[in-house]
């Protein structure tokens, strides 16, 4: 049962993390390789108010939260859309919006390092007092508790937003026909700085938590993730909110079933494995459909 709680944990950082990245590239095709970055960089933030003034919980949440959505439209109004104003065709600009993203991204990671000597920082200076619940043999956090109901509600709020919502449908025609929906009036530039910023939202968000959760992290700490975010999306499928969600807990509950039957040496490449594994036998993903082209 401790195991289960763990995996739900890590599962709803992972659903966090992801959820971000799988909206962007899977409506406005933009895969964010910065995405890592923000991740660290809005906690980051955070890390440096703390060491000014003493806030609780929730101001130091809404400050990652402001510095990560700030950060993801400075990186796509500065880089991702002058990438493709420039580019000859989508293929293109796809593959130079990837590159720029893992070169945009090496720009906080630098900051960050120089300011830490790559050392973990926290905020062990906010006010925030962890809580610790046992039932039983089973340990809980109060923060574990917060991360869970966020990561649920948020995942749901954003399916049912996309289903159900005018501008939700307007970003899945985008993702169907970007030509198309152009033609029927949608302002992809206007939907894409939305994306982009709620995206970057969920990013600090989950930076914030996460670090609450582990008492520390690394600059380097947004990189390890970006892997395991694009193992869960992969998993899953692309554009596919059941799919992310079961990817984020599939991921932790085989990175903790590893973790407990093995020395732990193993953990990091069950990402790359199970990326590889999904990519031979079902390319689409667990919950992907097949991509259909009418000429």
């Amino acid at each position: 049962m401790q195991d289960l709680v763990n995996v739900v944990t890590l599962g709803s950082i992972y659903l966090l993390f992801a959820l971000g990245m799988s909206i962007t590239w899977g409506t406005i095709d933009i895969l964010n390789f910065g995405h890592g970055s923000i991740f660290m960089f809005s906690t980051f933030c955070a890390y440096l108010v703390l060491g000014q003034t003493n806030l609780p919980l929730l101001p130091v949440v809404l400050i990652g939260i402001v510095a990560g959505a700030v950060m993801s439209l400075l990186i796509q109004v500065l880089a991702f859309e002058q990438i493709l104003k420039r580019a000859r065709d989508k293929r293109t600009a796809e593959m130079q919006i990837l590159i720029g993203g893992i070169g945009v991204a090496i720009i906080p990671l630098a900051i960050a390092q120089h300011h830490t000597k790559s050392n973990p920082f926290g905020l062990s200076e906010s006010s925030y007092q962890l809580d610790t619940w046992v039932i039983g043999d089973i340990r809980i956090t109060s923060i574990a508790a917060l991360t869970v109901v966020v990561a649920i509600v948020l995942w749901a709020g954003t399916a049912i937003w996309l289903r159900r919502s005018r501008h939700g449908l307007a970003l899945r025609a985008i993702g169907v026909d970007a030509e198309t929906a152009a033609l029927m009036g949608i302002d992809r530039r206007r939907l894409a700085l939305v994306t982009m910023a709620a995206s970057g939202a969920m990013a600090g968000l989950s930076g914030v938590l996460f670090t609450y959760s582990l008492g520390a992290i690394t600059p380097e700490s947004g990189d390890t993730l970006l892997v395991k975010a694009f193992a869960c999306i992969i998993l899953g499928g692309v554009g596919s909110m059941l799919g992310v969600a079961f990817g984020a807990y599939f991921l932790a509950a085989a990175e903790t079933l590893v973790l407990s039957q093995t020395s732990g040496s193993w953990v990091e490449a069950v990402s790359f494995g199970l990326i590889f594994a999904v990519l031979l036998l079902r390319p689409a993903g667990v919950f992907g459909r097949k991509e259909v082209r009418r000429t």
